[in-house]
């Protein structure tokens, strides 16, 4: 299995793209980068090439989930693996799992200290499954 070390981090919030920003590449050592919407995600992915997405829910024009079957439908990108990150847990979250690729979700709030742990730990024992 591959170290994974590039994210793309797809969020409308300011705040917390700075803080998830921070989280991932100081905290976490990882390559990341952060678009403020779904349609400027399919505008940097084939450049990037991202091992992993981080993805908002809820967005303004594409959403997270919507922004996913897009970029899936891009050579290459078929099976990108995502995980969602929301502060809408309804049904803990599962609801938004519907593609083999989609990992995991985590909640909003998060702890920016462990958020990097968190997601490695998400790689480590779902990726392989996944792919």
């Amino acid at each position: 299995m591959a170290e994974l070390k590039k994210i793309l981090h797809v969020e409308d919030d300011a705040e917390i793209l700075q803080i998830t920003g921070m989280a991932l590449s100081l905290v976490g050592d990882f390559d990341i980068m952060q678009v403020d919407r779904g349609d400027k995600a399919l505008a940097v992915i084939e450049e990037f090439q991202p091992q992993l997405i981080l993805s908002d829910v809820q967005m303004p024009g594409l959403t997270g989930p919507e922004t996913l079957v897009e970029i899936r439908k891009m050579a290459g990108f078929e099976n990108v693996p995502c995980i969602y990150l929301t502060a809408r847990l309804m049904d803990g979250g599962e609801g938004l799992i519907v593609h083999p690729a989609d990992l995991d979700v985590i909640g909003k709030p998060f702890d920016p200290m462990t958020l990097a742990d968190q997601i490695n730990e998400i790689w480590a024992t779902k990726y392989e499954a996944a792919a």
